[in-house]
């Protein structure tokens, strides 16, 4: 068995491939090393470029089996050509949800105590940053969550924790399912901006559906004093627009995980902007999180190697391809 990487995983999960012959390639485009791939069973996908696993680069393998991604994320890989050619996609849902909550309230409070400018006024000598009066308490404001999938509902949990009024703009679940959750739902977006003291983007991007959830219109309704946090993806917010919403001061701040060019360029305009509070797309990066990606993704992908039909893939439809015919399912 051969196992190729774009790049090395944590080695609890390297752990479980011992035996095999492994080739990290440190690279994030398998067209640079077809000569790797020829012979690979298993292509486990860290980093790469969105759409860098296309068609030719599955198809340069005779023998690949399966294709890994140590994330939720997988526009890294063509999955409508990976499910033509009978290949699962495995990915790990779940595996870093609390991650990702816990770091969009990271931002949240970062963001609602001034921390980041005072850090960085007090090293340089300015100890009035104290009087900013930029600081205030979360208990009692409203928080919105756009959104309210798994992270979602655990990122209302800890708002509410925190003794914040929760409410919802989400169009899946019910007024009584949000309720159950301590969530009131909306069932206006704008009037649910008009309402909130922050906002949190957290939802699926789905190309032409989700993009630019949050534009002008959404931005010029927030008030002056909310706050807009983003550890989805970076087309959920069109981010000319929120550049200029922070330049202007149309809202108080915002805190980004995730980007339109990733990774940034120390150019890029959002990374001069006030206000504004980055991480480089590490929401999901906690030691916790990456061992739990990295040992789901690979045991789903020894399962498909072992011709047994891993629920966790990208298009279950894959196991329509003749090659899965009479497959029994895994035991998870």
């Amino acid at each position: 068995m051969k196992v190729t990487m774009t790049a090395a995983i944590c080695q609890e999960g390297m752990d479980l491939l011992k035996g095999a012959e492994i080739y990290v390639a440190n690279d994030a485009h398998p067209h640079n090393y077809p000569e790797q791939l020829k012979d690979t069973d298993i292509f486990i996908v860290r980093v790469a470029d969105k759409g860098a696993i296309d068609e030719p680069a599955m198809t340069g393998s005779d023998s690949l089996k399966v294709i890994g991604r140590t994330g939720i994320g997988y526009d890294s890989v063509d999955v409508e050509a990976a499910t033509r050619l009978g290949i699962p996609v495995v990915v790990t849902p779940g595996a870093n949800n609390r991650s990702v909550a816990e770091h969009v309230v990271a931002l949240m409070l970062a963001l609602s105590k001034n921390m980041v400018e005072s850090d960085v006024e007090q090293r340089a000598g300015n100890w009035k940053i104290r009087d900013a009066r930029k600081a205030f308490e979360v208990e009692n404001k409203t928080c919105l969550i756009i959104g309210l999938g798994t992270i979602g509902k655990i990122i209302a949990h800890l708002c509410l924790g925190l003794d914040m009024k929760v409410i919802g703009y989400d169009t899946f679940l019910t007024k009584e399912q949000m309720a159950q959750l301590g969530v009131e739902k909306y069932d206006d977006k704008f009037e649910a901006l008009r309402a909130a003291d922050v906002v949190i983007v957290q939802m699926p991007l789905i190309e032409g559906v989700t993009n630019n959830t949050i534009a002008k219109a959404e931005l010029d309704a927030m008030k002056e004093t909310a706050l807009l946090i983003n550890c989805g993806r970076g087309e959920l917010i069109n981010e000319p627009d929120l550049c200029r919403a922070l330049k202007e001061g149309s809202i108080a701040g915002a805190g980004l995980d995730v980007f339109w060019n990733e990774p940034t360029h120390v150019d890029d305009e959002i990374l001069h902007c006030p206000n504004v509070i980055v991480s480089p797309h590490s929401a999901a990066q906690t030691k916790e999180a990456v061992i739990k990606m990295a040992e789901m993704c690979v045991q789903g992908c020894l399962a498909v190697y072992r011709g047994e039909k891993w629920p966790y893939v990208a298009d279950k439809a894959v196991y329509d391809h003749p090659r899965w015919a009479g497959k029994p399912w895994a035991e998870v």
